[in-house]
């Protein structure tokens, strides 16, 4: 059974590694060649590590204290994710200044869609310019990947880290993913690739020889959508990238209020509320807008530019922080609002440069209750406040 080849477009896959954001502010001659893991304390999770240190089996999201019995003469430095953020912004700033169509996948990944600039630029020339742009404008190296769509583009990417480039010609992308190992095709996690091995499925090659009336009859739909990316075909578009998308909630109270301790809980509560529906959406979010109206009607708003999160105790914070600095008249408040803006997608554990394995665990419980039960099943004591 055959598919029809999608339409030839160019798509550049670029990936800005967290551990150089991390390392940036030493002096290269400092790490000479050492493994290094970016995280926090012994009961932290790694956030990003060095690929000497990925030899011995480290790799990110894994408890530090794993990581440091398998290689314990690496050298730990504590995460910054403002400047994570910071660095984010200014990647994204350079490409938006620069070409007409990109999408922001997630923090540090981003895709842009090339398709007919071969004819003015010559997309292999302007992708190298790019790097070589964003290199000087904000100090780090990037790698990226040229190919037909965003599925082979992002393989290769990974493959050609650190610091690399590569481009797969159109017509080459299965040829190029046939000899990697089954568990390089997003998508393929633990379960999935542990059966396709029981199989005597180990590379992407093997895989594409299955008859994908066979996958689907093992995998169900998923079956269909293995094969697909076995044979290199992804016709995904590339979603331009938006600022202006936000998640946000308001309240206007049954009468006028100047209880600080009951517009604080309804601040909390309202926060927790988008909060838990930020990170349902799969998103992080990079600015906050305060909204207070006071019993005459007039309506003040206050806003931050945070560092990309979807935690519940960063964002209760600096939502307290702005209500403190916006409330400044002793008058009754008529309503009270929330919003969150500069949206993109990324999961919540991110930003847990600091977080303990036990919070990152208790965070994810909380969110699996209230997915199931219903989001008004757990409430901070903080927000029941009449």
């Amino acid at each position: 059974m055959a598919e029809k080849t999608p339409a030839h477009r160019e798509v550049v896959h670029l990936d800005l590694d967290t551990f150089f954001v991390s390392v940036e502010r030493l002096k290269n001659s400092t790490l000479n060649g050492k493994p290094v893991i970016i995280g926090g304390g012994d009961r932290g999770v790694v956030a990003a590590c060095s690929y000497e240190t990925r030899v011995f089996g480290v790799h990110s999201a894994m408890p530090m204290k794993l990581a440091l019995r398998l290689c314990p003469q690496a050298l730990v430095i504590r995460g910054d994710h403002e400047d994570y953020s910071k660095y984010s912004r200014m990647v994204t700033d350079v490409i938006a200044s620069r070409v007409p169509l990109y999408e922001k996948a997630s923090i540090d990944e981003f895709y842009v869609d090339m398709t007919g600039m071969e004819k003015f630029f010559g997309t292999r020339l302007f992708s190298a310019e790019l790097k070589q742009t964003i290199r000087r404008e904000t100090g780090l190296p990037i790698t990226y990947a040229l190919a037909s769509n965003k599925l082979v583009s992002k393989i290769a990417t990974n493959e050609v880290k650190p610091n690399g480039q590569i481009e797969i010609p159109f017509g080459r992308e299965k040829d190029y993913l046939a000899p990697l190992a089954i568990q390089k095709m997003p998508g393929v996690g633990d379960k999935t690739g542990a059966l396709l091995k029981q199989m005597g499925i180990k590379t992407i090659r093997l895989l594409s020889e299955i008859p994908v009336e066979m996958l689907e009859t093992i995998f169900g739909k998923f079956g269909r959508d293995l094969w697909r990316k076995a044979q290199g075909i992804d016709e995904s578009p590339v979603i331009p990238y938006s600022e202006q998308k936000s998640i946000g909630t308001e309240n206007t109270f049954e009468a006028d209020t100047i209880n600080i301790r009951f517009l604080e809980s309804e601040l909390v509560r309202m926060t927790e509320k988008i909060a838990f529906e930020l990170r349902q959406d799969g998103r992080l979010t990079g600015c906050i807008t305060l909204k207070l109206r006071y019993s005459d009607f007039n309506t003040l708003t206050k806003q931050a530019v945070i560092p990309y999160t979807a935690s519940d105790l960063v964002l209760l914070k600096k939502a307290k922080e702005l209500f403190h600095r916006l409330y400044d008249r002793r008058l009754r408040v008529r309503l009270l609002g929330i919003r969150f803006t500069h949206l993109i997608p990324g999961t919540y554990q991110i930003n847990l440069f600091e977080d303990t394995q036990e919070m990152i665990s208790l965070y994810q419980q909380i969110d699996s209750i209230k997915s199931q039960f219903g989001e008004t099943l757990l409430k901070r004591a903080s927000s029941m406040v009449k």
